[in-house]
């Protein structure tokens, strides 16, 4: 027996904002969750779906009205995450578990002090992983290129360092060249590792005003520094990211690892499909993944092909090269 539920707004801009250009927001809950939906003057109306279709659609227009209500911006990908993150078929022993993970994806956002705009997990998988941050002391995330993997630890980073919780930020990555030599780059030392560490610094931009970030800068409170840099460091109450952590050598990764002090976290980030070291087995991340699993206080989240945030074409790239591997 087919379902509907009609729901009407007080606010012009909430609507407007929900149904996005042309209605285009509301296609992708329609080719999400099954059946036919209109807006109509200031309601939006949904029939043509069974009981299950209804209390998803009015779960993840509850779950907009919030965020809209906040507000935040709506993006296609955003969306469209949130109205996949419940199975089309569930019983109903596992209603209460649908509202549940759909309260968690919505919980799963960062806020940036004096950020751009709040951040939100685009995939189940990016929302574990921004539950890992916050609820342990070391993170490992694995996962191919254009994931979130480097994005959402900077955002978690600078929301925890902008509200005061951690008194520094402390970037790092090995200083691994892909196919081309080091050496041969012109200048100093600091003018060497800078197309190293310059991916951290997009990532920063993109969430906050350079003018932030340059005074963070001179207070010191945000550090970029190539790996090899944090041998004999004991690092407290600060928060540190190791990028690239595939290229990590086994010691280097016990080393950084050993740096971590009292009141500090850090959040280790790679992709094991891109090792540029002369042996795959010796990288220092697909050991620690190996060794560390059972250790309390230590988390690991994986992200795949379908969490690409970057770009709808990456996806296929990645799939294409997958299917390729000889």
């Amino acid at each position: 027996m087919e379902e509907g539920i009609t729901i009407a707004f007080d606010n012009r801009e909430l609507l407007s904002g929900i149904c996005g250009a042309n209605d285009g927001n509301l296609r992708v809950i329609e080719n999400s969750i099954g059946g036919y939906i209109t807006a109509r003057g200031n309601e939006i109306h949904f029939e043509g779906g069974d009981k299950n279709s209804v209390r998803r659609f009015k779960t993840v227009m509850d779950s907009l009205i919030s965020t809209i209500s906040q507000g935040d911006q709506l993006s296609v990908d955003y969306i469209k995450a949130l109205a996949d993150s419940n199975h089309p078929q569930m019983t109903e022993q596992q209603n209460s578990y649908e509202d549940k993970s759909s309260a968690f994806f919505i919980d799963s956002v960062i806020q940036i002090p004096h950020g751009f705009y709040r951040v939100h997990a685009r995939s189940k998988n990016q929302a574990l992983y921004i539950k890992s941050m916050r609820e342990n002391e070391i993170s490992f995330c694995v996962g191919p290129a254009g994931t979130g993997k480097t994005y959402l630890a900077i955002a978690f980073a600078l929301s925890m360092l902008l509200s005061k919780k951690i008194r520094k930020l402390v970037l790092t990555r090995p200083v691994v060249e892909a196919g081309e030599s080091l050496g041969f780059l012109p200048g100093d030392l600091a003018q060497k590792i800078d197309p190293y560490l310059k991916p951290l610094y997009d990532a920063m931009e993109s969430l906050i005003p350079y003018d932030v970030i340059n005074r963070m800068e001179e207070t010191r409170s945000i550090e970029i520094a190539p790996l090899a840099y944090m041998r004999g460091r004991s690092l407290n109450d600060c928060m540190i990211i190791l990028d690239e952590a595939q290229n990590t050598s086994k010691e280097q990764m016990k080393m950084f690892l050993t740096r971590i002090g009292t009141g500090a976290r850090a959040v280790i980030t790679g992709d094991s499909t891109q090792i540029d070291l002369p042996r795959k087995s010796e990288s220092g991340l697909l050991h620690a993944l190996n060794i560390l699993r059972n250790i309390e206080g230590l988390s690991f989240s994986f992200l795949h092909t379908g969490d690409v945030a970057r770009n709808p074409l990456i996806k296929k790239i990645i799939q294409a090269y997958d299917e390729n591997k000889s």
